[in-house]
């Protein structure tokens, strides 16, 4: 009895001094782009004990442990894992809005969002700003993700749009904004139920008293508030009440933003003590429609199948199956010639950009659309790769408020890191296959 005692003591300890094993990794060999902009680090070593990175350096200068699994990341880019700063884990590509909120909104939770968040991992993002859904589901699989029990990106989620009226048949995703006490309370019901911020839309619908007190009360209960910029008062209105980061280029086909917003938004910026200005202008949807129109082979990728039923797969399949005739983008070609002036304009008045892409909108996959992104501001718009990266990093992590936990390769963070065979700097488009995927120490891909 005591022999089968000690026999299973013995065969317990060596699963347990296993498990420790591969609590510490060694990532070594790789050329290191640490997210804060500085030249990447030749021949780098990161070790990674439990979630955290506990030593960044150098093959000549650090020593590795005996006990870690040695990773070889030799010729390969090492980098923080990405962020995709406006997605929409309730949508996956279909191009019918309307059929898609009658037809699956009792998949949503543990289903499709999750599927989204998953395919969002695996391309690489590992964390991302899930703007606009309903609420419960959205904190349901936040929460899911964050302990563990389903895989994704780490989502931060807004919880529904708020908006002066929500459109028909989307009032579990939008809430309307009927009076400035009305506002208020809506806000406090998303911050008691833990959202980790606000997605204001139609702002230029609302009242000025309207839109101050939602603002106002975000900020009260410790809530940023991203605000669309699709047209010129929602902008004007946004920086007259200091929202905290805007989304999309906007303004339709219109050449460049109007030179009375291009003073606010310097004026803006010169304002040192408020921080920088953030916006997400979530380009490649756009830019590259008529690509994916003139080429519809690139649909075929199925690796925005992970996670979806059969049923789901063919019924998105179905709804594509004509690019050129989806109502959605019929205006695009005439708004693409606008797409670079507009991030030209920003850039050069001091904004400071983020990686945002709407991905799940029609054609538009969480597991393409973030490299896609990177692709169009560095190989099409002339953006410098570190800005892109950092845009994509370390910029996102300090705006939601975590820059102390993820958003660059530092002892102490989050281990959330991935890697690519190559130079990413030199060829950005190898993001579109990370071979490489690291979520708080656990390896995924």
């Amino acid at each position: 009895m005591n022999k089968k005692l000690t026999s299973v003591l013995f065969i317990l300890t060596c699963f347990l001094s296993l498990a420790q094993e591969n609590q510490l990794k060694a990532l070594v060999g790789g050329t290191l782009i640490d997210g804060f902009g500085s030249d990447p680090i030749k021949n780098s070593v990161v070790i990674i004990e439990g979630e955290k990175i506990i030593t960044v350096g150098t093959i000549t200068d650090t020593p590795i442990p005996a006990n870690a699994e040695v990773i070889s990341t030799e010729g390969m880019t090492v980098l923080p894992g990405l962020w995709d700063m406006h997605v929409h884990t309730m949508i996956n590509g279909h191009s019918d809005y309307e059929y898609w909120d009658k037809t699956y909104p009792p998949l949503l939770e543990d289903v499709i969002m999750p599927s989204s968040a998953h395919q969002l991992l695996m391309a690489g993002v590992t964390s991302a700003r899930d703007l606009g859904g309903p609420l419960e589901e959205s904190i349901a699989v936040r929460d899911a993700i964050n302990k563990g029990e389903i895989p994704g990106a780490t989502l931060y989620v807004s919880g529904p749009f708020i908006q002066h009226q929500p459109y028909p048949g989307t009032e579990d995703f939008r809430w309307g904004v009927t009076s400035p006490e009305d506002g208020r309370e809506k806000i406090r019901k998303l911050a008691k139920a833990g959202v980790d911020l606000v997605k204001l839309i139609d702002h230029d619908q609302m009242t000025m008293a309207e839109l101050k007190a939602v603002v106002d009360e975000a900020h009260k209960n410790k809530l940023k508030v991203v605000a669309h910029g699709h047209r010129p008062n929602e902008i004007r209105r946004g920086l007259q009440v200091g929202v905290d980061c805007f989304e999309h280029t906007g303004l339709s086909s219109a050449p460049e933003y109007p030179a009375d917003i291009m003073e606010l938004i310097k004026e803006r910026t010169a304002q040192m003590n408020l921080g920088p200005l953030f916006w997400c202008p979530t380009v490649e949807g756009l830019y590259n429609y008529e690509y994916v129109r003139d080429h519809p082979e690139k649909l075929d990728n199925d690796s925005w199948h992970l996670g979806l039923p059969d049923s789901v797969i063919v019924d998105i399949k179905n709804s594509i199956t004509h690019p050129d005739r989806l109502p959605y983008f019929q205006l695009t070609p005439i708004r693409k010639p606008t797409l670079q002036t507009k991030i030209k304009q920003l850039m050069d008045a001091g904004v400071v950009l983020m990686i945002g892409t709407d991905s799940g909108i029609p054609m538009k996959f969480h597991s393409q659309s973030t490299w896609n992104e990177l692709d169009v501001w560095v190989n099409e718009f002339g953006i410098d790769p570190m800005y892109a990266i950092r845009a994509a990093t370390y910029w996102p992590s300090l705006w939601m408020g975590v820059a102390d936990e993820v958003g660059t390769i530092t002892p102490g963070k989050y281990a959330d890191i991935i890697a690519v065979d190559g130079d990413v700097l030199r060829y950005i488009s190898l993001l579109q296959d990370v071979d490489m995927v690291i979520k708080h120490g656990k390896r995924y891909k």
